[in-house]
């Protein structure tokens, strides 16, 4: 049996001419720095940047290259080509892709769809993962205890009053 080749992604990005995503790695059986173009073909500013990255990641040409890429990183990186297709600035496009992936504190997540609903929820749990402490983090401190201020009047919520409905 052939042994399998396993790859380390080291960087990855998008090549706007032609469209295509570049791939920076190296093989486990040397210390060789490999660059792979991967051509973007059939792809539109109207194409939906989810779909596509899957396809490629899944692509069997591509799959043992892409192990090491996750999918949103592909995502970004189709949302940068879309954005060049659309004439945009790569400034614009960046800028763009950020503001997509900030929660606005003060939006109203009720009045989402669902789909919309789903990404902002992602969007927050990639944050959450990334800010938690872990144990084997070297300021991670076991049960910790804050106190709160009782001094302040404590602000009153409509849900707290005792309504004379009963339900």
């Amino acid at each position: 049996a052939a042994a399998v080749m396993s790859y380390v992604a080291q960087k990855c990005g998008v090549c706007f001419r032609p469209p295509s995503i570049v791939l920076i790695y190296k093989a486990d059986d040397g210390d060789k720095t490999r660059r792979r173009v991967m051509p973007v073909r059939n792809f539109s500013t109207f194409s939906d940047c989810g779909l596509a990255a899957e396809q490629l990641k899944n692509n069997p040409r591509h799959k043992a290259y892409l192990e090491g890429v996750s999918l949103c990183q592909l995502k970004k990186l189709y949302g940068l080509l879309r954005g060049h297709l659309a004439g945009e600035s790569l400034a614009q496009s960046l800028e763009k892709l950020g503001q997509e992936e900030t929660i606005d504190p003060d939006e109203d997540l009720n009045k989402l769809d669902d789909k919309e609903l789903a990404k902002r929820k992602s969007i927050m749990d990639e944050l959450f993962e990334k800010n938690r402490k872990k144990k084997d983090d070297p300021d991670f401190v076991y049960d910790i205890e804050v106190e709160f201020p009782q001094d302040e009047q404590l602000e009153s919520c409509g849900w707290d009053v005792e309504s004379g409905e009963e339900i």
